[in-house]
C-alpha cells in the first residue's frame, strides 16, 4: 500500500469511530523529517466520549490502552499497533482538554505533568504544540500561533525548575561524589533549560527527542562527559553547567 493510500485508510477508519471529531497526522511525518522506516503518529480528537473498545474492534494487532492509562493528564492514552506492516501510534486527545490548554496558553498559564520517557516531564501546552505542528487529515482543528503571553511566562518557570534542581544536585549529590545522581539531575535541568529557550523563541516542542538540539544545547553532552565521581570535579561541573545554561536562557529572552 502506498503511503498516501495508507494514510487515508487509517484516517478514514479512525474518523469513523464514535465520538471522534477530527484526525491529525503528527510527528516526523507531519513535519517532513521522517525516514522510510519512521513510525506513523495519528491523533484522534474526540468530544464528550470515546471508547477504546471501538478502536480495538478494528482488529489492528498491538496494544490499546484505556482512557487515562498514560497518567490521566493531557496525554490521555493511546495505542501502539501494526497496520499493513507499519508501526502506528494512535493518541487520544480530548477536545475539551485541548481547548482548555489553548485558552490557558493564551493567558500565559500552564501546568506541568510527569510522563514516561520525558526527562523534564511535559507542559500542558504540549497538546497545543501538537495542533500547531500536525496536519489535519479529517475534521477541523485550529492551528495556533505561539501565544505572546506564553513566550513571556514560560521561560522563567522552566529555568526556575532547572536552577533549583542543579542547586540541590550540587549540594547533595555532587559534593558527595554521586556521579549517577548528579548526571541525572543535570540531564533533567538541561531539558528544562531547553524548554525555557524554545519558549522564549516561540518555538513549539512536542517531545524530548530533539529538544536539546532544537534549543542549541547539544554542547551539554561534552560537559557531562568530562565529569567523574570526584566531588571537586562534580561540583565544578555543575557550577559551569548552571552558568552556561543561565547564559543561554538569558540570551534567548
Amino acid at each position: 500500500m502506498r503511503d498516501d493510500v495508507f494514510q487515508d485508510h487509517v484516517a478514514d477508519r479512525l474518523a469513523a469511530l464514535p465520538g471522534v471529531r477530527a484526525v491529525a497526522l503528527g510527528g516526523s511525518r507531519a513535519q517532513g523529517t521522517h525516514r522510510a522506516d519512521s513510525d506513523w503518529d495519528f491523533a484522534l480528537y474526540y468530544r464528550d466520549r470515546f471508547d477504546p473498545d471501538d478502536l480495538r474492534a478494528l482488529g489492528w494487532p498491538g496494544e490499546v490502552s484505556g482512557l487515562g492509562d498514560w497518567g490521566g493528564g493531557v496525554f490521555n492514552g493511546g495505542a501502539w499497533v501494526t497496520i499493513d506492516g507499519r508501526k502506528v501510534d494512535v493518541h487520544y486527545r480530548d477536545l475539551d482538554v485541548v481547548e482548555h490548554q489553548l485558552a490557558e496558553a493564551r493567558r500565559g498559564r500552564f501546568g506541568w505533568e510527569p510522563l514516561a520517557f520525558h526527562l523534564a516531564g511535559i507542559p500542558g501546552y504540549l497538546v497545543v504544540a501538537e495542533l500547531a505542528l500536525s496536519r489535519v487529515l479529517r475534521g477541523d482543528l485550529p492551528t495556533p500561533e505561539y501565544p505572546p503571553a506564553l513566550r513571556a511566562a514560560a521561560p522563567p518557570v522552566w529555568w526556575g525548575q532547572a536552577e533549583l534542581g542543579l542547586a540541590y544536585a550540587r549540594d547533595n549529590h555532587a559534593a558527595a561524589g554521586r556521579l549517577v545522581e548528579t548526571v541525572g539531575a543535570a540531564s533533567q535541568a538541561a531539558c528544562q533549560a531547553a524548554h525555557a529557550v524554545l519558549a522564549a523563541r516561540g518555538t513549539w516542542a512536542t517531545n524530548d527527542k530533539r529538544l536539546l538540539s532544537a534549543a542549541g544545547l547539544r554542547w551539554v553532552d561534552a560537559e557531562v562527559a568530562a565529569w567523574s565521581a570526584a566531588p571537586e570535579v562534580l561540583v565544578a561541573g555543575v557550577d559551569r553547567l548552571r552558568d552556561a545554561l543561565a547564559a543561554e536562557v538569558t540570551a534567548a529572552t
